[in-house]
């Protein structure tokens, strides 16, 4: 059958397609007109031309309408596929996290029943409040939590490891709660084993001590499993009678009195390097010229302003005065000294004519000797009016002020034998001076100023010759050639403690070992070893250093490593770290401690999921009290969002009183406070004002002393010792005040990444925040009453503050002191007068 398309009208259908009758007469016509030639050929030819155009044009039209119907029926079949792949090849992100991605199983019906059992084996006072249930149940790997003086965190944490062995089936061999004192992990353990008897098991006391740990104990056992370590000392805890169990391991780390067991190592160490290293001996000169040497002061000092009156008269008694002193010496055997030349120089002082006794070719040094405090004080040469004593403090402070020569000036008997030794080269004892590194606030023994600086530069976990190769100091500064004998001293010190039998480490040496920067050590540890680590509860975190963080990073970054492998059979799996602090209580930083790490938790400890947890209530003291300690510190940088509320005290709101310093006032507050019956702390700043104070209360220090230690009620203590205590009534004696800048803590300070950008006295900026936070320590000791005696301020002190100067007018304080009806100044803000609260 012919095929057409049944569109196209009949006049357009093909001759073949039309009937025949037409067909034939088509055709007939036709051929009769080509034979007639009757045909017009390009009429025709145009017409077809014509006609295949628009043929054509209609053609596709048509097909491209039914072409494309049929396509789109057909592409509803058809997958459209689109090339949308990466044109770049980015690595793997590399996984950060010290921990893996788990939770705790802590179930709705298992929380149930640990608070029911909670609420029936503990009192309703103790009961945990809805934040402190959120520490006890956080599930996460880590855990970060605020908790303020007085929130009840021991107890939590209690509960914390309850949960954890009771319900959960954790081994406590898989556990460590960390502990910073003796002190602190006693309280700890027994707190924890009486918890234990609750729950109807007996925690023994190894079980609880091998569990509540302070790093030192941590960090010692790592060590002593290398080979050759196996009996390896903590040159901290050197003694006479050094022990090896773990109880040496407690003392305070921030503890830095050296006894004569590590004197006799140090110095044995300092022999050995003077007779042998040429450099060292160059250094030590100039050193023991600078300690010895006359402390300078200022033309404009009071003392020295009040005695240049005098210089003319103190001139003429000179040469009789020094008659008098020399004998004096001659007497105890002081004098003549080997290395000294006797030889009475005379010198133009403010245009006065005085002498010394002589002379030190070594050291190119005039000799003065001084009064002996041993000899009477009320010694005086005839028909004089003042004592030999008081004259010559005229002449050394006229020495001080107008004496430009190097100038020693030796102040007892004493004194001199640390100089003849030192001139003797017997280095065996010792250099025989003292030094005092700028920023430091008093001298100390040049070994013991070794130990002080290189423990801070560890502590920040730098290595002390790195840290000192990059620091710089001016060219007649003498701390260049301290630090520069420190770097070769402490190199020596620390390959020396090593030839020991058996070998010392110090504790910084221990944990550098097993810090970030030498993780293939952590290899080499044991399951066993590493395990404990592997689920931490750590107090007191806001006073860890950046040395003690490494060793935690590193240390819970090979446990993740290691994997399940390490847990196989066992009912704790995996990791975890919960952390407990208190930013406002970070006091330490003198020693290198910083709260950024506390502050910056999530960051310092990446993890894939953090709790974080604000414990607000304060179980201790009276609102004036939290709001008083509150308002000083808040100047300093902080967690945002703290704010103490209190809970459970139901006294009086008495303001933090503040007074002018007395210390006769105050041993009689004292004493009636003891009387009524008052735990009482007595909390000082310096110990000349524990001297000061003792005469004023010695009645009750008598009495107390006399009472069995557990029903003492009086507690004398540093700002510093007192944390983690209080009591009824609290003494606060004398300022907490900034008083010098470190040029050389500021530099590595800055090399451990500490402070802020830019700053160029990173750890002074840090001091000053410091003494806000050692002040609210000190008032948040009181349950409900707190006194405050401040020295007055003499002139403006503008790069020195004071946390006193954060006293206002509020009605939490109570400013008795002269003149304080201006305290407070700008902050005020028409706030009730401390003077209005009392009469209120």
């Amino acid at each position: 059958m012919p095929r057409h398309t049944p569109d196209l009208p009949p006049e357009l259908l093909p001759l073949a397609e039309m009937p025949l009758f037409k067909r034939l007469a088509a055709r007939f016509f036709g051929h009769g007109l080509t034979r007639l030639r009757a045909q017009h050929r390009a009429s025709w030819l145009h017409g077809q031309a014509d006609g295949f155009r628009s043929g054509h044009t209609a053609g596709v039209d048509y097909g491209y309408q039914e072409g494309r119907a049929e396509g789109l029926e057909e592409g509803r079949q058809v997958l459209l596929i689109r090339d949308s792949r990466c044109t770049e090849h980015p690595a793997p992100k590399v996984d950060e996290h010290l921990f893996d991605d788990w939770r705790l199983p802590l179930s709705a019906e298992l929380k149930k029943r640990v608070k029911a059992d909670v609420a029936r084996l503990l009192p309703a006072a103790a009961q945990p409040s809805a934040a402190q249930w959120k520490m006890i149940f956080s599930d996460t790997p880590s855990t970060s939590v605020i908790a303020g003086a007085g929130a009840g965190k021991s107890s939590t944490l209690a509960l914390r490891i309850v949960l954890l062995t009771q319900y959960l089936g954790f081994e406590l061999d898989s556990l460590t709660v960390v502990t910073f004192t003796r002190e602190s992990r006693k309280d700890f353990i027994n707190k924890l084993i009486a918890l234990y008897a609750l729950w109807g098991r007996a925690l023994s006391q190894k079980d609880a001590r091998d569990l509540v740990r302070t790093f030192h104990s941590r960090i010692l056992p790592m060590v002593r499993s290398l080979p050759g370590f196996e009996r390896l000392q903590a040159f901290e805890n050197l003694s006479e009678r050094t022990l090896l169990d773990d109880t040496q391991v407690d003392s305070n780390p921030f503890d830095l009195r050296i006894n004569d067991s590590q004197r006799q190592q140090l110095n044995a160490c300092f022999h050995r390097l003077f007779t042998d290293n040429l450099r060292f001996r160059e250094l030590i000169t100039p050193l023991s010229r600078h300690a010895l040497q006359l402390k300078e002061l200022e033309r404009d000092h009071p003392d020295v302003q009040k005695r240049m009156a005098v210089t003319e008269l103190a001139a003429k008694r000179d040469e009789e005065l020094c008659d008098v002193v020399e004998d004096l010496w001659l007497r105890a055997g002081a004098w003549p000294i080997k290395g000294i030349e006797p030889s009475r120089q005379a010198f133009e002082i403010n245009g006065a004519t005085f002498h010394c006794h002589g002379y030190i070719p070594s050291l190119d040094a005039w000799v003065v000797l001084g009064f002996d405090p041993q000899e009477n004080p009320q010694v005086s040469r005839p028909n004089a009016k003042l004592t030999v004593r008081a004259e010559w403090a005229v002449k050394r402070t006229l020495f001080q002020a107008f004496c430009r020569k190097p100038l020693i000036w030796l102040d007892s008997y004493q004194s001199s034998k640390r100089v003849l030794a030192t001139l003797a080269g017997d280095a065996s004892a010792g250099p025989g001076f003292d030094y005092k590194v700028k920023g430091e606030l008093a001298s100390a023994p040049l070994l013991d100023c070794f130990v002080g600086a290189a423990s801070f530069i560890e502590n920040l976990g730098l290595d002390v010759p790195a840290a000192v190769g990059q620091m710089s100091f001016a060219k007649d500064d003498p701390d260049r050639f301290f630090f520069e004998a420190l770097s070769l001293f402490w190199r020596a010190f620390e390959d020396h403690l090593l030839d020991q039998k058996p070998p010392v480490m110090t504790y910084n040496r221990m944990f550098a070992l097993f810090s970030e920067h030498s993780p293939e050590n952590l290899r080499l540890l044991s399951d066993e070893l590493l395990r404990p680590m592997s689920h931490l509860m750590i107090d007191e975190f806001q006073d860890v250093s950046p040395q003690i963080v490494s060793w935690l990073r590193a240390t819970l970054g090979e446990i993740r490593r290691r994997g399940p492998a390490m847990h196989v059979g066992r009912g704790a799996q995996r990791s975890s770290l919960l952390c407990v602090g208190d930013d406002w209580q970070s006091i330490y930083g003198w020693r290198g401690s910083s709260p950024k790490y506390f502050m910056e938790f999530s960051q310092q400890f990446p993890s894939p999921t953090t709790t974080r947890v604000m414990l607000s209530d304060n179980y201790r003291s009276h609102q004036y009290i939290i709001d008083a300690a509150e308002h000083i510190v808040r100047a300093a940088p902080a967690i945002p969002g703290k704010k103490a509320k209190a809970c459970g005290q139901a006294g009086p709101l008495l303001p933090v009183q503040i007074h002018d310093r007395d210390e006769a006032a105050l041993g009689q507050r004292l004493t009636e406070h003891y009387q009524k019956g008052d735990s009482i702390l007595m909390l000082y700043r310096k110990s000349s004002d524990k001297l000061l104070i003792e005469k004023h209360i010695s009645s009750v220090v008598n009495v107390d002393s006399s009472l069995p230690y557990e029903a003492r009620r009086l507690k004398q203590l540093t700002y510093h010792s007192a944390k983690g205590l209080q009591a009824d009534a609290v003494f606060l004696l004398g300022d907490c005040q900034h008083l010098t800048s470190s040029p050389y803590k500021n530099q590595v300070y800055r090399m451990a990444g500490l402070g802020k950008d830019g700053d160029v006295e990173p750890y002074d900026s840090a001091q000053k925040d410091e003494i806000l936070r050692l002040a609210y320590v000190g008032i948040t000791r009181a349950v409900s009453h707190c006194y405050w005696y401040v020295d007055a301020q003499e002139g403006p002190m503008v790069n020195m503050p004071r946390a006193s100067d954060r006293i206002a007018a509020k009605p939490f304080f109570a400013d008795q002191r002269t003149g304080a009806g201006s305290a407070g100044g700008s902050e005020s803000g028409g706030a009730p007068s401390a003077r209005d609260v009392r009469q209120r």
